[in-house]
């Protein structure tokens, strides 16, 4: 499928967006860990949330959909109850590094594979810290990448854990208090702490013990359990950074509600990095609204957001000056190396841009539509697509399905904004 973009001069309006990605796969995953029923509300319903979903049932759990965006989960308490000893997470880095410690609670061998992407993601620092703690892992192809073989129980005790990817904590984190043991984890090279906090403020609502050492160590108390739980999940900061720099740069009082800035979600701090730049922002309880501004070039640290690096790059192409993107050289390790591909495609639309070890060198640009290569990556395609919007002529981004995997009415929205772009087969 292909994504059409002409140049639009200006879009604006009121809308929302779907709900956390991040949230909801958290949601499914321990509501399949606790004891009796619990119950989702406003769940995100995309590919990759389907893959958790997918993956929870095979180990046990029972999620039934309820009606759009509700759903009840019926929990395995604790230790999976396997009914498929093969996972298919598609193309879900999450799910596949959420389920590998779920499926290390289990007394079967479990094989987890994905797609092409995830093949080429690595897992080994995951998979280490699990056979420290008693767990049988491996990559059946021994390159550290799925597909994997995990086999439990294991215990808890004592691990080192290389954190390049802040899933490989969290999923030890919603896990670890299931064990006989007790589980302290040294933390080395520790990326994206929101999503880690994210997954603490579960465990504290979840009434988990544990302590915290400035992200350096984690004491995780054994021997405890989930309740069953109610949530509504939150509007996700993630999709929303595509219409508040879309709205930057051509926006006319485009207002984004029921988007809460004091979520621990950590693409909020997007709001941030356009103050930075100069941009116009009005934050009104829930609702944001976001007006065309004259944007500066700046020096920008993405450790904690490496899924914003696409977008952040487009709008260092738009803004005067240089833009250095830095600190964020784990975004190579996402669905795609994003900082080598957005480079390139970017250069493709006559951007000046410069890639580096940990991110980008940018200077304000005037792009041209040309064709592009989506790459199967969602958030690559949605950033392109921004680029396109500012570009001169047509600009067409192939696998544009990619964009279901978390926003599957990206299009329309944009286009009710008044977006010029469109779907081809």
């Amino acid at each position: 499928m292909k994504l059409i973009i002409e140049k639009t001069e200006e879009i604006s309006g009121k809308t929302t967006v779907p709900s956390s990605k991040s949230h909801t796969i958290r949601g499914f995953i321990f509501a399949s860990l606790a004891d009796k029923k619990s119950i989702l509300h406003n769940a995100l319903e995309s590919e990759d949330t389907k893959a958790t979903i997918n993956a929870c049932n095979s180990l046990g759990a029972e999620i039934k959909k309820i009606d759009k965006g509700e759903f009840e989960i019926d929990g395995f308490d604790s230790y999976p109850k396997v009914g498929k000893t093969e996972i298919n997470t598609l193309n879900s880095g999450t799910t596949t590094n959420f389920i590998t410690s779920v499926a290390a609670l289990a007394n079967k061998k479990i094989v987890i594979d994905g797609d092409e992407s995830i093949r080429r993601r690595p897992i080994e620092p995951l998979l280490s810290a699990l056979r420290n703690l008693g767990a049988h892992a491996s990559s059946l192809k021994k390159n550290g990448c799925p597909p994997i073989e995990v086999k439990g129980r294991m215990k808890g005790g004592k691990t080192t854990l290389d954190c390049k990817s802040s899933q490989y904590l969290s999923s030890l984190l919603m896990c670890c208090p299931l064990l006989q043991q007790d589980t302290e984890i040294e933390i080395i090279n520790c990326c994206e702490t929101p999503y880690i906090e994210m997954t603490l403020k579960w465990l504290d609502e979840l009434n988990i013990k544990y302590r915290n050492k400035d992200f350096n160590e984690v004491l995780i108390h054994g021997n405890q359990k989930y309740s069953s739980f109610e949530k509504t999940i939150p509007s996700d900061w993630s999709s929303a950074t595509f219409l508040i720099a879309s709205a930057a740069m051509i926006g006319n009082n485009v207002t984004i509600r029921d988007l809460d800035p004091n979520d621990s979600q950590a693409d909020r701090y997007v709001l941030d990095y356009l103050h930075n730049m100069g941009a116009e922002i009005k934050v009104e309880g829930k609702n944001i609204t976001i007006t065309k501004s004259r944007l500066h070039g700046c020096e920008l640290d993405l450790n904690n957001t490496p899924d914003a690096l696409p977008t952040m790059a487009v709008l260092g192409c738009y803004a005067e000056g240089t833009t250095i993107l830095k600190n964020v050289a784990h975004a190579r390790i996402k669905e795609t190396d994003r900082i080598k591909v957005m480079t390139e495609e970017l250069s493709k639309m006559n951007a000046n841009i410069e890639e580096t070890d940990d991110g980008m060198i940018i200077q304000q640009s005037q792009l041209k539509g040309v064709k592009l290569g989506g790459y199967y990556d969602h958030r690559i395609v949605m950033a392109l697509s921004l680029a396109g919007m500012i570009a001169n002529g047509r600009t067409e981004i192939d696998t544009a399905e990619a964009i279901k995997i978390t926003f599957p009415n990206y299009v329309d929205i944009m286009k009710n904004l008044g977006a010029k772009m469109s779907l081809e087969d």
